[in-house]
């Protein structure tokens, strides 16, 4: 089912937010292990359309809906383009833009772009950080190693400030905890296991930088709902869920947000 679609049919349904993937290309070799345990890729990875363009022109046919990437790739873009591209997505839907970022799981198509594995968590840092000093302000610079533009004029500025809201994806653990409290907003976790052990050490890693937890957004993706799990996850303190639906034409999905709908 088309993106632009699927936001339309969420919106009248009332759904809050649509997320979608991203992956710019997917190399055939499977060096790296696929990221859902199996064997073989799911035909989904491989069908990917570029986020920002997809939800653009869900924006110009929605309103309220929230436009987020469950999780954009910003490693694998230049970063001052990357930067303005969702700028402008949050400036063309009045502010409903979210970012959802990955670090990247996988070695081929992280190589093809020209980034090691090992740096990928630091060239991430570095273009977010580029992309926040261009979207505040009239002039905006950044110097870094992976990373660098010289004080430069750089609209539109996004609806967000100081950002765009950005949800950094990965497994909890110190290194996550430690990148959001610096430059998220908050965890796009896949799904819920560990939530609860986890949560109190990420709003720990905020307070201690000097940020309000209770700001966090704490969005699971993947879930598949029941009314216990949603009801766990609310006693959590989750602030959103990404439900899954299926990669599919308009007589599957459209079923399924039906079926969904119940937990609005």
């Amino acid at each position: 089912m088309p993106v632009h679609e699927l936001a339309v049919a969420a919106e009248e349904r009332g759904f809050h937010s649509l997320y979608i993937p991203e992956h710019t290309h997917i190399p055939v070799s499977r060096e790296t292990p696929a990221a859902t345990g199996t064997d073989e890729l799911d035909d989904g990875y491989l069908r990917t359309l570029d986020p920002l363009v997809a939800l653009s022109a869900a924006a110009a046919l929605t309103s309220t809906i929230l436009l987020g990437t469950a999780v954009a790739l910003p490693a694998e873009h230049d970063p001052i383009a990357w930067a303005k591209a969702v700028a402008t997505l949050d400036f063309i839907s009045g502010g409903r833009a979210v970012m959802g970022v990955g670090f990247g799981w996988n070695k081929e198509e992280l190589r093809d772009h020209g980034v090691l594995f090992e740096d990928r968590r630091a060239v991430v840092r570095e273009h977010l950080l580029l992309a926040q000093a261009l979207w505040t302000g009239d002039v905006g610079g950044y110097e870094g190693e992976f990373a660098s533009v010289s004080p430069s004029w750089s609209w539109p500025k996004p609806v967000q400030q100081p950002r765009v809201r950005t949800l950094l994806g990965g497994g909890a653990g110190p290194k996550l905890f430690a990148a959001i409290a610096e430059y998220g907003d908050g965890w796009i976790p896949f799904g819920g296991a560990g939530l609860r052990d986890a949560l109190p050490l990420l709003r720990q890693a905020v307070t201690d930088a000097g940020r309000d937890p209770a700001t966090l957004h704490i969005v699971p993706m993947g879930v598949l709902p029941t009314p216990e799990k949603m009801a766990y996850y609310e006693s959590l303190g989750v602030t959103e869920c990404v439900l899954r639906v299926p990669a599919a034409g308009p007589d599957e999905v459209l079923p399924v947000l039906d079926e969904y709908a119940f937990y609005l």
